[in-house]
């Protein structure tokens, strides 16, 4: 099998930002560094939020200071409105990842922010975006994550026509890459197969991402079915930790190593070293005051070397 699945890994941003453990941006710095050197090519960096609110989350100005901008890797910064991407361009950062959500509760709880208002708020950054562009390339890539895709702890179930009307709205902006979230780990791979589709209706030149929580153990399997239904790209966080504050239950997301164990074992390029990833996973639980929950961590790869 030939096919090259991209795994975005987000352990330094979503991976922390729900753990005890307030990591100094030095050490957060050297986790990018390290999952780099297992191969990560895209990696979710730092978050640009108020650390009254995500005190993990403190110094990422200091966190990209550390990180000298390097060929063939991007580091990604999150933002939640205007104010985050204007921080965000003040950095070395690769790519901005906007925060949206599908359900005005969690918009409202995690940004203040109705969907319709984030929407706006979207399209704000866009044209902003445009104006200060200047030359191609000068300003980072823009993407977008839209949250409780499959469920929201504040409105309950997300229906399919619901998620496809807000792909639609966020593609409609010119977004060429949007992430569907399941924030609190509530879908299954039958439901995965359906937004899947709808959101590629909805948006056919936009690459789709999927962003999955372990939260009830369907995370692998809702991974499998959306490369089974055609998605390329994935996020995963080292060691299968983090979770989001906002959500109540949102425990950790898919394990990085545990995604590339299942893919290269069916034959998928990742690009991963599984062993790097497997220390480098260890090591952070070292650092957040207990063993990452990934089931490689535990085992190990096979076959053993």
């Amino acid at each position: 099998m030939s096919r090259s699945i991209t795994i975005v890994e987000v352990g330094p941003r979503d991976g922390l930002q729900n753990e005890k453990a307030v990591l100094e941006p030095s050490v957060r710095a050297e986790l990018v560094r390290r999952l780099e050197a297992a191969g990560a090519r895209r990696i979710e960096a730092v978050s640009f939020v108020h650390p009254k609110y995500v005190p993990q989350m403190a110094g990422a100005e200091e966190v990209m200071a550390a990180l000298p901008k390097e060929a063939g890797r991007s580091r990604i910064g999150l933002v939640l409105n205007g104010k985050g991407y204007d921080r965000a361009l003040g950095t070395a950062v690769d790519e901005v990842n906007v925060a949206m959500s599908a359900t005005d509760g969690f918009g409202l709880k995690n940004q203040g922010l109705t969907v319709d208002q984030q929407v706006q708020m979207l399209a704000d950054i866009v044209a902003g975006r445009a104006n200060a562009e200047g030359t191609p390339g000068a300003a980072p890539s823009l993407s977008a994550t839209l949250s409780c895709v499959w469920g929201c702890p504040f409105d309950g179930e997300v229906s399919t026509d619901q998620v496809a009307d807000l792909v639609g709205r966020i593609a409609a902006l010119g977004v060429a890459e949007i992430a569907l979230a399941d924030t609190i780990g509530v879908g299954d791979p039958w439901s995965v197969t359906r937004k899947v589709k709808a959101a590629r209706k909805a948006a056919p030149d936009a690459t789709l991402r999927l962003h999955f929580h372990d939260t009830r153990n369907t995370g692998l399997a809702n991974a499998f079915a959306g490369v089974e239904a055609g998605v390329d790209v994935l996020d995963a966080s080292v060691g299968g930790i983090g979770g989001c504050p906002f959500a109540p239950g949102a425990t950790g997301n898919i394990a990085t190593e545990d995604l590339v164990y299942m893919l290269e074992r069916a034959g998928f390029a990742t690009g991963y070293d599984l062993d790097a990833l497997i220390s480098t996973a260890r090591w952070i639980g070292e650092r957040i005051g207990g063993p990452a929950p990934s089931a490689l961590s535990r085992a190990g790869g096979w076959p053993k070397g």
